[in-house]
């Protein structure tokens, strides 16, 4: 079986740095990434965040932040994959797209259907206000064709079996030449964080296609990242998705959840693949170094 591919979820969108330990600041984040990357992580799934005090817990689409981030990150990380993150409610992608071109990662996230992104609580009330995440097939097609210019990779985020569905029509319709899973589950109106249901996952998707999981929850959710690592897929993990290791005790950071992670690869028979080795394995151009810190380029 292949080597496994780490990828770690830094730092979300949702959290408050207030009440839990997720980086922030450029050199916040480039500390996190190195001690994923000791870990073994290969690529780093990066959120932008405000970064005026007291506004880290908002999102950011400023290019300049962007830079920062990508440019510590990769002088901390020698040869790491960037993947940025995209999501947006609305139509308007001017914001991820500035952060696109700015940046120019390896790979983006690329929210492949529209999900209605509920959560509720044990008395009845809603965590937070109903709300559609909306991914029309339009703003799917704007997405895809602002990575195209950029040489950017689109990793299709998929929230419901439909949405796995629907990325195997991206292709067909001319959208999209090469298709990169990801099966995004554990949001509670979305896909639960389920083996049984992701041994179908993998049948359902275009054969031969690459894929991993997102997996959000608590302890429960390192039985579906063993099964990932079986399957024969990549392997990703983070503040972002979790906070709790697979004992159920609370993680103090983003190089724990890496460890156990390749924990993972190693039982299932996999050794963990090294940035020039996931390169390699995921078709993407090699990485160059500029000044202090290393700037993929295309070839």
């Amino acid at each position: 079986m292949d080597k496994a591919i780490l990828t770690c979820a830094l730092t979300g969108v949702l959290t408050d740095p207030a009440q839990h330990p997720v980086p922030v600041t450029a050199q916040q984040m480039a500390a996190a990434a190195r001690e994923a990357y000791d870990a073994g992580a290969s690529i780093m799934h990066v959120h932008l965040r405000r970064q005026e005090p007291g506004m880290g817990r908002f999102p950011s689409w400023d290019p300049a932040v962007a830079g920062e981030i990508d440019t510590a990150i990769r002088a901390a990380c020698p040869g790491v994959i960037i993947n940025l993150t995209t999501g947006v409610v609305g139509p308007d992608i001017s914001g991820p797209a500035a952060c696109i071109r700015a940046v120019r990662p390896e790979i983006a996230a690329c929210n492949a259907g529209s999900l209605n992104y509920l959560k509720i609580k044990d008395n009845g009330q809603w965590a937070w206000p109903p709300m559609l995440f909306d991914n029309t097939v339009d703003k799917v097609k704007a997405m895809i064709d602002v990575m195209n210019e950029a040489g950017t990779r689109p990793e299709f985020e998929c929230f419901d079996v439909g949405i796995v569905r629907s990325v195997g029509m991206f292709r067909k319709a001319g959208m999209a030449d090469v298709l990169e899973y990801n099966f995004v589950m554990g949001v509670a109106s979305g896909m639960p964080a389920d083996v049984d249901l992701l041994k179908l996952l993998v049948k359902y998707r275009e054969p031969g296609t690459v894929w991993q999981t997102t997996l959000i929850g608590r302890e429960e959710i390192w039985a579906v990242h063993q099964a990932t690592a079986e399957l024969g897929g990549m392997l990703r993990t983070g503040v972002e998705d979790t906070f709790y290791l697979p004992g159920g005790e609370k993680t103090t950071g983003n190089g724990q959840l890496i460890e156990a992670l390749a924990g993972c690869a190693r039982r299932a028979g996999r050794e963990v693949a090294s940035p020039a080795e996931a390169r390699q394995m995921l078709g993407l151009r090699e990485a160059k170094y500029h000044g202090v810190g290393a700037v993929a380029l295309a070839a």
